[in-house]
């Protein structure tokens, strides 16, 4: 069972017009800058439903792009993002779709950069609240609310119980967990949210496991 969060209630600190279309569009590209673990050199950005319709006037593409740049909902550079990731050298592109989304407000943001790529789907949800249902064309769901693992591997007996057992050792409780594969035995993406931060010594530990690739970690909590 999910509980709501105070953002849920009475909204969050941000800069921007709408919450949906501002905090909760900021924190997709956080999502994804996080994943990918450095600003990309490439952004493309394909928007479906109302974001497509109406990106440019309520500052979705502002804010997505200051996700990217790893600024949080109320920072004062929002209005400027595009300028500031051009400065950066982060090329930005935005694609608006009239193919059908699971949700009026989602944006793909597909990114790359020094030999790799990542793709992220996600909706802004309202109250600055999001959803991610995709990485990497895997069908995995987290919403950013709790500090977040997400582990790509081979689907092979025992993986799940390896990856429980070491967050068993670091006395890190288990909220919520999420599993795709593209076949037995294939490749395959399991989703972890957490009741406490992650550690350097945590994602060292999992890295360890046969048959882990990568360890990406989202922690949305924002600088006071």
């Amino acid at each position: 069972m999910r509980f709501k969060d105070v953002f849920s209630i009475i909204g969050p600190a941000m800069i921007g017009p709408s919450s949906s279309h501002t905090a909760g569009a900021i924190r997709l590209g956080r999502v994804a800058r996080q994943l990918f673990g450095e600003l990309p050199e490439q952004a493309e950005i394909t928007l479906f439903g109302s974001f497509a319709e109406t990106y440019q006037g309520h500052g979705t593409d502002l804010a997505l792009v200051g996700g990217l740049l790893d600024y949080e909902p109320d920072d004062s550079r929002i209005p400027h993002s595009l300028d500031d990731a051009e400065q950066a050298g982060m090329k930005v592109s935005f694609l608006p779709s009239s193919l059908p989304a699971f949700h009026p407000n989602t944006a793909k943001i597909a990114l790359s950069g020094k030999g790799k790529t990542l793709s992220v789907t996600g909706a802004s949800i309202g109250g600055g609240n999001i959803e991610i249902v995709n990485v990497n064309q895997f069908d995995i769901k987290f919403t950013g609310i709790y500090p977040t693992l997400v582990i790509a591997h081979q689907d092979r007996p025992g993986m799940i119980a390896e990856i429980t057992a070491i967050l068993k050792s670091e006395q890190v409780n288990i909220g919520y967990m999420d599993l795709d594969r593209k076949s037995r035995n294939g490749e395959a993406m399991t989703v972890i949210e957490v009741d406490s931060p992650i550690s350097r010594e945590l994602i060292d530990q999992l890295l360890k496991v046969d048959m882990i690739h990568t360890v990406g970690t989202v922690d949305l909590t924002e600088r006071g």
